[in-house]
């Protein structure tokens, strides 16, 4: 293996919760050299989120912000002190390729760290920063969190079943989503750089990524001035179309028949000649009519069987098909293990604890693993090495605060 293609890349990287540490992890990944920026004064929320190592609470136990931080160094700043901003200038301007944030509009702005003051001094810069809606408009200012995004961007409302009130998808699933396409564009000003060494910011509103996750909706709306909402787990163009119980307890598995083929061979499958002869249900439209006397036959079959089986005998019969796995599921799973999904990593305080890897993999260099960092761990490397601080200078920046 070569060189890291990020060897040499600067990152300071202010991100926080999820959307931004994950773009920024891809960085630190393969070679960077990644600066997070926090303060035990307001330490990133996700740093008290579950879980913990051993389920004991501490601002250096969750596995959830080890997960999105790994390779970084940690960088301790009181941004309320005028001297601690200072130094974040100094740092932007004199040391980073990247300055990365997602902070509400306006914050960088309030001090001093503004994409217009820190390109006069580095116009080079990359600036990527990430908001619930983007900069400028009515709403630009308004906070807020993955799940309050998710129903912003209409996904909430397709979630859930019928009857029955919207049910957010997990966690910050934009969050999630997003920072793939965030990696892509700052990847993308990096090249442009590389050609012109001219830097740019990237303004990215979270809500309007997010509307390309729910693409078939809005052009539904659009062509045809149809409202889809919550449908449980059918499908419009598909039938049987569900998640089924399966033996054990809280085991399913998920079939799908997007043709009419598909669904022949799966009656079969479960023993239903007399369906797979049925002429109603010999199309779509029929079996949409039909769907929940469907969707009984086939959970009377699955119930049988464990999720696995269901899977691997609906695939053998061409019917697309897949066990709904739990995180021990996961664990053992042999794809996940032959690819070396999950890296386990030494952390002084929470012992030997698995991260996800990368989610892909470059034939000529291998990423670089490493732990992620206590709060505020590498700030005097950050002072002396990387801005030449004296001992004196720091120790006296430190006893006043300037580093919580």
């Amino acid at each position: 293996m070569t060189s890291l293609p990020f060897e040499g890349l600067r990152v300071l990287d202010f991100c926080w919760v999820v959307i931004g540490p994950m773009t920024t992890r891809h960085f630190s990944d393969f070679g960077a050299e990644v600066l997070r920026v926090e303060s035990s004064l307001r330490p990133d929320v996700i740093r008290h989120g579950l879980p913990f190592a051993e389920g004991k609470p501490g601002t250096n136990r969750s596995g959830y912000w080890a997960n999105y931080n790994s390779g970084k160094l940690g960088l301790g700043l009181n941004m309320a002190d005028e001297r601690a901003r200072a130094i974040a200038f100094r740092l932007a301007t004199e040391w980073a390729d990247v300055v990365a944030e997602n902070f509400t509009p306006g914050t960088m702005e309030k001090w001093g760290l503004g994409y217009d003051a820190l390109r006069e001094r580095n116009p080079g810069l990359v600036m990527f920063s990430a908001s619930m809606l983007g900069r400028g408009g009515p709403y630009d200012a308004q906070p807020g969190f993955g799940p309050v995004l998710t129903a912003l961007s209409g996904h909430t409302n397709f979630t859930g079943w019928p009857d029955r009130v919207p049910v957010s998808p997990y966690g910050a699933y934009t969050d999630f989503l997003i920072p793939h396409a965030a990696f892509a564009a700052v990847c993308a000003a990096l090249d442009h750089k590389r050609r012109t060494g001219q830097g740019q910011r990237l303004d990215l509103s979270q809500l309007e990524a997010a509307l390309y996750f729910a693409a078939t909706p809005v052009l539904d709306y659009l062509a045809n001035g149809r409202v889809q909402t919550r449908d449980g787990n059918r499908d419009p163009a598909a039938a049987p179309h569900a998640v089924y119980r399966c033996a054990g307890a809280d085991r399913w598995c998920a079939v799908a028949c997007e043709t009419d083929a598909q669904w022949r061979a799966l009656a079969r499958l479960i023993g239903r000649a007399d369906l797979a002869a049925d002429p109603e249900l010999a199309e779509l439209e029929g079996r949409k009519r039909r769907e929940a006397e469907l969707d009984a036959a086939v959970e009377a079959w699955t119930l049988a069987r464990s999720p696995d089986d269901a899977m691997q005998a609906c695939q053998a019969a061409g019917v697309p098909a897949g066990a709904v796995r739990d995180c021990r599921d996961l664990f053992a799973d042999p794809q996940a293990a032959h690819r070396g999904h999950f890296v386990y990593l030494d952390h002084p305080e929470m012992g030997r604890y698995a991260s996800d890897a990368n989610c892909f993999r470059l034939s000529e260099s291998a990423p670089d693993y490493r732990r992620a960092p206590l709060l505020g761990e590498h700030t005097e490397y950050a002072m002396r090495e990387i801005l030449g601080m004296s001992e004196s200078e720091y120790r006296a920046l430190a006893d006043d605060g300037v580093f919580d």
